[in-house]
This record gives structure tokens, C-alpha cells and sequence, in this order.
């Protein structure tokens, strides 16, 4: 089931029933002021997530990336809204330039900004009713899929680290055996980009889940029926760029994620078979990441352009992603 919804999220969850959706996956506004976009001037309310977990049921889980300047923001309004902060993922990268003011003459080498390297994103969930246990069995959600998502490492990775085979080990403690799958290490709260920089500030890479920045090819795939677009661009574009720009096709969204980092998320938080809900969908990397991982998905977005893309891109991810 696939459920696309274009309007204001606040208003359309309003809509929804409560306790309709095990998990929301979801990259909101930062509140940044990003490239100069008008829906990127503040953080969403307590009151937006507040009908998120209404729509949540009992013990879902949100996932929400932030910007680290403003983590702090989003995560004391989902905090607000009743949700329970339990962890924060980082998602590390290598590539990003810095946007520093640099100073001249006597304070040369001197400038106003870090490079950026990371974007967190806060895991919270819906309280529970009863015992996880108890949650779990009457609404299949308060848990989070650890052996779906185990971190595959040379010889213990099963079908991309995934897989549920199994071995024997012997418990020091006890000296009795027990099994765990072999799918990989345990899932961690860190997710890179496999980059060189952030392989040799991490040290080994196995131990994590990467995945790469969406590329050039993948934002666009889907897209190739869509109207001739201008990418929005502010900042004044050097000589004889204009044009090459206002002629571009595709998916013109200046914050895509990629579609391999979105599924690793959505297994990680919702129950075989459930619905995911993506409140601020943007191109609709998150429907397209729940439509491969057999998901239903309803996404939100208010602007037109954007949604358009969105549309394109999970209606007909089958087309290109398979």
C-alpha cells in the first residue's frame, strides 16, 4: 500500500487515525535557512510531532535527522510532544565543504566554520503499554530489528550481512552453549559513508553499516518523465551556468538521502509488513527505501515540485531499482 498525501503534514495527520502506522521515518526541516528555502526556516513544533505520535502506535519508534546545529531544537520538541529520546544515531561522511567566512591580511588561515561531517538523527519512541513484551505482542512495535540489521564483516557476512544462519558459541559465564545468528556485529549508532576520512577516524569500517551520499544518478532515476526543472539555485551561478542549470531534468531536491541508508533505517524500526510514514517526504527517498523493503508507506508533502518528484521516483521504483 502506497498512500501519497500533498498538503501541510500537521493538517493531513489530522486526518489519519490514531495509532494508524508503526513507524515514521522521516528528514525534516533543519531549520537552517538552507540555500535560502522558505520551508527551511525553523525546526517542526512539538504540536507537528505531537500528531505524529498520535498517528504512532503504542511503542513505535521515530527516526528524524537533525542538523547539529539545531539537534538540540528538534530533539527537545519531540521530547515536548511525549516522546521518549533513546538514542541518537550518526550518520558520518567525508565529502561537505565548509561554508566559513575566511579572514585576510593578519588573520589569514583563520575562518568562522567547521567542515561538516555528520547529521544526527534522533531515535525516540512512543511509550509503551505494559512491558516491551506485552507491547510487542498486541501491536508489533516497541522493539527494534537488531539480527535484520547486524553490520556484516568478512566471514560473518550472510546474504549482505542480513542473513539469520547460525553458530554455537560457549558462554564463559555459564560454560553452556547458546546461538546468534552470524549475520554480522550488532547494529550501532553510528552509520558512515565508507570514505577514507572517516575510515581512518573510525578506524575499522566493518564494524559499522555505511553507506555512500545518494548520487547524481541515483536522486534522478524515476525522474525522466518529469517536466524540464530549474534547480531553485540562489547564489548567483558563474558565466554561461545559468542555462545549463534551468535545463536540467530530475529530481531537484537539495537534501536527497540515499535510498540504501533510508531501508537500513525503516528495517531497523518497523515490524515485517508494517506501515511506514514519512511526514516530510521531500523526492520520496524514504517511500522508495519502504517499497524495497516490502513496507506499506503514506508520505506527506506540501510543496507541488517536490511531490511530483516524489511521486515519480515510488511509483516506479520497481522500474529501476530491481
Amino acid at each position: 500500500m502506497i498512500d501519497l498525501k500533498l498538503g501541510d503534514c500537521f493538517e493531513v495527520m489530522q486526518t489519519m487515525p490514531q495509532n494508524s502506522v508503526d513507524s515514521i521515518v522521516t528528514d525534516p526541516p533543519y531549520g537552517l535557512s538552507f540555500m535560502g528555502k522558505h520551508w527551511d526556516h525553523g525546526v517542526p513544533s512539538a504540536e507537528v510531532w505531537s500528531e505524529c505520535l498520535r498517528v504512532l502506535k503504542p511503542g513505535g519508534h521515530l527516526l528524524a535527522f537533525a542538523g547539529t546545529r539545531t539537534q538540540h531544537r528538534m530533539a527537545t520538541a519531540i521530547e515536548d510532544a511525549g516522546f521518549e529520546i533513546r538514542d541518537m544515531i550518526a550518520w558520518v561522511y567525508g565529502s561537505g565543504f565548509p561554508k566559513s567566512h575566511n579572514l585576510k591580511d593578519d588573520w589569514q588561515g583563520w575562518g568562522t566554520a567547521l567542515k561538516p561531517a555528520l547529521e544526527p538523527i534522533t531515535v525516540a519512541r512512543k511509550p509503551l503499554i505494559g512491558t516491551v513484551a506485552a507491547n510487542v505482542l498486541a501491536h508489533g512495535t516497541g522493539a527494534i530489528n537488531v539480527d535484520g540489521c547486524r553490520v556484516g564483516t568478512g566471514d560473518d557476512r550472510v546474504d549482505g550481512g542480513m542473513g539469520s544462519e547460525s553458530t554455537t558459541f560457549l558462554s564463559p559465564a555459564n560454560h553452556k552453549r547458546f546461538e546468534r545468528p552470524t549475520g554480522g556485529r550488532w547494529p550501532a549508532n553510528l552509520i558512515h559513508d565508507g570514505s577514507e576520512e572517516v575510515v581512518e577516524l573510525a578506524g575499522s569500517a566493518a564494524r559499522f553499516f555505511y553507506c555512500a551520499k545518494a548520487s547524481r544518478s541515483e536522486r534522478d532515476k524515476g525522474c525522466q518523465g518529469l517536466e524540464v526543472r530549474n534547480n531553485m539555485r540562489v547564489n548567483a551561478p558563474r558565466k554561461n551556468e545559468e542555462a545549463k542549470y534551468a535545463t536540467k531534468l530530475g529530481n531537484n531536491h537539495p537534501t536527497v538521502k540515499p535510498i540504501d541508508l533510508m531501508r537500513y533505517l525503516c528495517r531497523l524500526v518497523t515490524p515485517p509488513g508494517g506501515i511506514v510514514l514519512d511526514p516530510f517526504m521531500g523526492s520520496g527517498s524514504t517511500g522508495v527505501a519502504a517499497g524495497e523493503e516490502e513496507f506499506s508507506f503514506v508520505g506527506i508533502e506540501r510543496e507541488q515540485g517536490y511531490f511530483d518528484i516524489a511521486e515519480q521516483r515510488i511509483y516506479k521504483f520497481p522500474d529501476w531499482m530491481r
